[in-house]
């Protein structure tokens, strides 16, 4: 019987001894996973891909004065440095209406369609380069080529330009202001400068600027589900940085082909075929504004384009309440225009050698 009551008195103490091992040896609980975020919750660290505005993209080769911004928004506005004297370069790129028209395809002197749809002005100072095409380098560049072109502003050449222009009695200081230093200030380089220098503060800051920079009640929360979206689909690999978009280019139809396309894209200036149906990645500041979209001036909706972009160029289907919440944030990126900054300025009166509309000698 001592037995027995012995054996159980160890084994109640083993088994004590045992609880106490396991209890020591017992790992840490280990935490629950977190449940998959859903695609349309916001977060912070969701604007990595972006950064604000700036007030100015400086250029490079020359200073940005006062003097040189004030001549560029005359010239911007010039109908004189066209060959029917009706022609500027708001004509196509309205100032007062988020830098284009309206129109599919602008129309040029002579009232013919030009060959892409305009894209806005504003933020361009941003874009890796000008044209759907980026066949001109810069701003300045840009603003060169739709005085000369046959089916924009029509002028004959550089040299025509600048008989007009040097004709002008009110011009002459303004040059010289703007170029200080310059025996020949009065050149078509200069034009181009003035131009592209008077675009370089074409800025548009909206609500979202506002989100970037600490203010997390800058977007309401359909605003930013649509942003989430707009990161998690995937529309932030082409549309990112200050300008949300603009920086890079992209093959039209890059999941699926994009049906009935003719134009080539840049494979038009590069001749390489890797640049066929390429172009470059449209800013979506002010996106809401700037329709009709694309290069072809092919579609009206935005919401449309929301869903032909996530089809064609990413492979996604989305659903019709996610495209809501999209374009809602798409919406959002539509900024204040710079009134002060835009007025048309009182124009210099011609003089009595001023060419008129079509009185090109050629000599």
């Amino acid at each position: 019987m001592r037995k027995i009551v012995l054996t159980l008195g160890s084994a109640v103490l083993i088994l004590l001894l045992l609880v106490a091992c396991r209890q020591d040896a017992a790992p840490e609980p280990t935490a629950v996973p977190d449940a998959p975020r859903a695609m349309d919750e916001y977060r912070p660290e969701l604007l990595s891909a972006f950064s604000p505005l700036p007030e100015v993209v400086e250029p490079e080769g020359y200073e940005l004065t006062d003097e040189l911004i004030d001549l560029g928004r005359l010239l911007f506005y010039e109908e004189r440095i066209s060959i029917s004297q009706e022609m500027s370069c708001n004509s196509c790129h309205f100032l007062d209406q988020y830098g284009v028209d309206g129109l599919q395809f602008s129309l040029g002197h002579d009232g013919q369609p030009v060959g892409r749809n305009s894209p806005t002005v504003y933020n361009a100072a941003l874009h890796i380069a000008q044209f759907w095409d980026g066949r001109a380098a810069d701003l300045e560049e840009q603003a060169l080529g739709p005085i000369l072109d046959a089916g924009e502003m029509g002028m004959p050449d550089p040299e025509y330009v600048i008989l007009v222009l040097s004709t002008i009695p009110g011009y002459a200081p303004l040059f010289e202001a703007a170029f200080p230093g310059d025996p020949d200030p009065i050149n078509y380089e200069n034009v181009g400068r003035a131009i592209g220098g008077f675009e370089r503060k074409l800025m548009t800051p909206d609500r979202f600027d506002e989100l970037l920079e600490g203010n997390e009640d800058a977007l309401t929360d359909q605003e930013k589900r649509g942003l989430a979206l707009f990161v998690n689909v995937g529309c932030a690999s082409c549309h990112y940085g200050p300008a949300i978009g603009g920086e890079r280019y992209a093959v039209m139809g890059q999941v699926e082909p994009y049906p009935d396309i003719t134009d080539e894209g840049r494979f038009i200036i590069t001749g390489d075929e890797a640049d066929m149906f390429v172009f470059k990645v449209p800013s979506l500041r002010n996106i809401a504004e700037t329709g009709p979209y694309m290069h072809d001036g092919s579609i009206d909706s935005l919401g449309e384009m929301v869903e032909i972009m996530a089809r064609y160029q990413l492979g996604r289907e989305l659903t019709g309440e996610q495209v809501t919440d999209i374009v809602a944030f798409l919406e959002a990126l539509t900024g204040e225009l710079p009134w002060d900054y835009i007025e048309v300025p009182e124009f210099p009166e011609a003089g009595p050698d001023t060419p008129g509309p079509y009185e090109y000698s050629g000599s």
